[in-house]
Formats: C-alpha cells, sequence, structure tokens
C-alpha cells in the first residue's frame, strides 16, 4: 500500500496553524497519527493546550475588525481565489485525506474534494448576499430596517468522519459572513484541515482570520468551547458529546450551533424499483465505510419485499471490494482506526444473540488483517428496541426490519431519539410525498439516499442538534441580526411621551 503524499515533510514545523504559519503545540503532549489501513504511523506532533487556544484567540480577535470591515465584494473575491488555490491542490487533499483517513481514493478525489472546492465557490458567490429586509416605514413615523452583522470569533470543533468537509462546512460560511474562526479538527485526523487553512493563506485571506488548534477534546475543545473571547460555538460529533459542548458553551452564553449524531431510515414500500433500493442501500449504507452521520442504517421494507431485498443486499454487498485505499479499484477502505473498528464489531457481535447476521459481521484476514478493515454487514430479524436499531453504530453495517402499513413504515422510521436524514422508497407521488411531511429529519431524500448540495442546508431534528451547515440558511447561525430605527418626524414631544410625563 503506498501514496506520494509525504507528510513529515509537509508538517515538519508543527500540527498548529495559528495566524497565517505552522508551530508546534505547548500542550507537553504529543500524538500519533496512523494510517488505518497499514497501522504505520504518518506523524507524531505536538498537542495544543489552553496557551495555543489563547493565541489562536487572539490572532482570530485582532483580524476581526478588518476582515468584518472589508466589503462584502472584497470577501468574495478572496474566497474565489481560495476555491481557485484548493482545486490546483486537489490531488494532494485528496492523498492526505486518503492516507489519514482510510477512504478510497476514489471518495476523496470524486466526493471530498471536489465537494469542498464547490463550497467554497458557493460562499463565494454567497458573501454578496448577506442582506437584511429592505426599509420601511412600520410605525408610522419612523424608518426601520435590518442589518445582518458578522458575530465575532467563532470557535468550532468538527469530527474525523470528513476532516476536510467539514473543515470547509465550519469555516466558509463564517468568514464569508465577516467573522474570523478557531477550528479544532479531531487530533487524529489533522492534515486536510491544516493544508485546508494553508491554502487561505495562499489565496490572499489575512493571517488570524482562520486558524486552526489540534488538540483532544477535553483539553483544547473544552477551553475553546468556553473561552471567554470566542462569541459562538459551532461542533459537529456524537450527541453525547455535544451535549457537553452545549453545557460548556451556555455557561457563558454563546451562539450554539450543534450537528450530532444520526440514525438514518430507509424505508422501502412496496411499490419501489426493487433493485434501485438494492443498490442505493448497499450505497448508502457504506459510503466512507459507514462513517457518515446520513448513512443508510435502518432499512424498513414493506412485507411483499422484504425477503427479496435481504437476499439482494447480501449478494450486492459480497461484491464489495476491500483493500488499499490508494488502488482506484478499491471499494470500500478500512474505519479510522482500529479502536473503532472494534467498536463496531462489538454491536455486531452483542447482535447475534437476539438478530441474524446475513452477511459479513467479522474483520477480514490476509493482506488486509493488520489494517482496521470491517466486512460489509447486514442484520435481519433485530426488534426495534435493540441495540443496533436505537444506536449509532457509524460502521458498515445496515440493519433491515419488515412493516406492513404505510403507517407503520413511518412511525418505525421516526421511532429513536435521532432526525438527521431519511429517505422513502416508492413509485407513488403521494407516498413519497407523505414520507416527506412526516417523517421527522433535517432531510429526506425520495428514491435515493445521501446526495448532498451547497446550495441546500444541512442539518437535524430533536437529537440531531439544530442550526444548519451549508446554503444562505447557514448565515443564520453566523450573522447577527440588528433593527435600527430612524425618527422621521424631528418632533420634540412624541406623541408616546405621555406615558411618562403630561397629558395629551
Amino acid at each position: 500500500m503506498g501514496n506520494r503524499f509525504q507528510v513529515r515533510d509537509r508538517f515538519k514545523d508543527g500540527a498548529q496553524y495559528i495566524d497565517g504559519r505552522l508551530r508546534p503545540g505547548t500542550s507537553g503532549h504529543s500524538h500519533a497519527i496512523v494510517n488505518p489501513a497499514t497501522g504505520e504511523q504518518l506523524l507524531a506532533y505536538d498537542l495544543a493546550g489552553a496557551e495555543d487556544v489563547d493565541a489562536a484567540v487572539a490572532a482570530a480577535r485582532a483580524a476581526f475588525p478588518g476582515w468584518a470591515g472589508a466589503t462584502p465584494g472584497e470577501r468574495s473575491d478572496a474566497l474565489h481565489r481560495f476555491a481557485s488555490v484548493l482545486a490546483e491542490q486537489a490531488e494532494d487533499l485528496a492523498d492526505a485525506e486518503s492516507l489519514q483517513c482510510g477512504k478510497p481514493i476514489k471518495l476523496s478525489r470524486e466526493f471530498d474534494v471536489p465537494g469542498t472546492v464547490d463550497n467554497a465557490a458557493f460562499f463565494a458567490g454567497a458573501a454578496r448576499h448577506l442582506q437584511g429586509q429592505s426599509a420601511g416605514e412600520y410605525s408610522g413615523d419612523h424608518t426601520s430596517y435590518v442589518r445582518r452583522e458578522p458575530i465575532g470569533v467563532v470557535g468550532s470543533v468538527a469530527p474525523w468522519n470528513y476532516p476536510l468537509q467539514m473543515a470547509a462546512w465550519k469555516v466558509l460560511p463564517a468568514i464569508a459572513a465577516g467573522n474570523t474562526i478557531v477550528l479544532k479538527p479531531a487530533e487524529t485526523t489533522p492534515l486536510t484541515s491544516l493544508m485546508f487553512a494553508r491554502a487561505a493563506t495562499e489565496a490572499g485571506i489575512p493571517d488570524g482570520v482562520l486558524n486552526i488548534v489540534t488538540g483532544t477534546g477535553g483539553d483544547a475543545g473544552e477551553h475553546l468551547v468556553g473561552h471567554p473571547g470566542v462569541a459562538m460555538t459551532s461542533f459537529t460529533g456524537s450527541t453525547p458529546v455535544g451535549r457537553r459542548v452545549a453545557e460548556v458553551a451556555t455557561a457563558t452564553v454563546k451562539r450554539l450551533h450543534l450537528e450530532l449524531g444520526g440514525k438514518a431510515p430507509f424505508v422501502v414500500f412496496d411499490d419501489a424499483d426493487l433493485d434501485a433500493a438494492v443498490h442505493g442501500a448497499v450505497a448508502g449504507a457504506l459510503i466512507n465505510s459507514g462513517q457518515d452521520c446520513t448513512a443508510a442504517t435502518r432499512a424498513y421494507v414493506q412485507r411483499p419485499l422484504f425477503d427479496a431485498f435481504v437476499a439482494g443486499v447480501a449478494d450486492l454487498m459480497a461484491t464489495v471490494r476491500l483493500g488499499d485505499p490508494f488502488d482506484p479499484s478499491t471499494d470500500l477502505g478500512p474505519l479510522v482506526s482500529h479502536t473503532q473498528r472494534d467498536r463496531v464489531a462489538g454491536f455486531v457481535d452483542r447482535a447475534r444473540s437476539y438478530a441474524t447476521v446475513v452477511t459479513g459481521g467479522r474483520a477480514p484476514g490476509g493482506d488486509l488483517e493488520k489494517g482496521a478493515y470491517y466486512l460489509p454487514t447486514l442484520i435481519a430479524g433485530a426488534a426495534q428496541d435493540s441495540e443496533v436499531v436505537q444506536s449509532e453504530i457509524f460502521g458498515p453495517v445496515l440493519v433491515v426490519l419488515p412493516f406492513d402499513s404505510d403507517d407503520e413504515g413511518i412511525a418505525l422510521a421516526n421511532d429513536t431519539p435521532y432526525g438527521l436524514a431519511a429517505s422513502a422508497w416508492s413509485r407513488d407521488v403521494y407516498r413519497t410525498g407523505r414520507a416527506t411531511r412526516e417523517i421527522k429529519a433535517g432531510c429526506v431524500w425520495v428514491n435515493d439516499h445521501i446526495p448532498i448540495i451547497s446550495e441546500m442546508p444541512h442539518g437535524g431534528y430533536r437529537a440531531s442538534g439544530y442550526g444548519k451547515d451549508m446554503s444562505v440558511y447557514s448565515f443564520e447561525e453566523y450573522t447577527q441580526v440588528k433593527h435600527v430605527m430612524y425618527d422621521n418626524t424631528a418632533v420634540v414631544r412624541k406623541d408616546w411621551h405621555r406615558t411618562i410625563f403630561g397629558d395629551r
């Protein structure tokens, strides 16, 4: 297994990016980045501590007046240059993403990197369209209008499953709106976040606008979220950690955006195109080795199609090719770490006592034995209240359950704490219309599962969090709305003053 990307040379100056340059962390602790496909150590670096977070926040605060005061056109031009630099560095970004995460190179090249470039291009355009309502005389005696203003320094925490895309989702709307930002990527997968920040500098975005602190959640993360110099926190990760982020952030009365876990239902009605549903389920369950908050995890199949669906998914899963992430023919790479692989295996092994593992359910041997690989897995016969149906596994595991009536299918789809994404499969527009209305999720696909686009919002209901990434809706998270009201009368004694002194 090989690659062309030389990690140690790229990050010899450290894995913190503060005020426009790489530097080592000062926590006194180091961390090793490991290639999950081979177990090989790629880089050992010094983790960020509180001093590094303080320095990054100070740099962001110093850069804020100038960046917030730039015109929308100036910020737009900078983001257009940023998109161009990212496009020029696409191959290096793809190599680094596959190396640190174990993603198949075709996923990095065709999904993660182009999606990030497109996000940058979208927000370059959107930066020119940050507007409030038009002026109007709503009281009769005053002219009112609404301003949108940046909040200040944003402190964001991103997960390890899509490091490059999550950096983009956090950074781009924040800086397009005029904020500055300190991003903490996962300490296991920081490489492309650091490259993203360097690309911003190369594009001419001023030093301090985008800073990266690479440390643990309990150390650097909590200090960033609770920092008095940070005006807003945006977090993507698990629901349990999101609860802790909310506790820390609300102690200092910060704006808070949470994109948390998911357990996406995949609802197949009895008039669906069975072949399309089978292919959609396998692709939707296995993308990024199932390490995706929106991955198809719970397939509910109306009983007339159930047996054929189970057989079709099992057969198709058996054709998925596991292998070297840098081999263009590889379909499925390893999980992000052996720890994550063992966590997924634990869910499946416990399920054997109450359900049937139809296919998969183990780590492969042979040439892949040293990596964090796990075979595509299909589980049937689990109860709705069982662990594999209710809990986020975050691996290449799909659980399939039957249902009878449409009412039951939709009720089962809604029967978890989560509400991030879902899909409905049917040829009947009225059935799918009902499903899109009644399934409680931030995104409901019809006859597909997974595609995302920069122009549309991403975010959840219920335990999946609140607020939106991507699209112009994300600006609601990253701007303050200010009402400005002008008196038009030039009258000294206003009519309403009588409530305080005098008569009419």
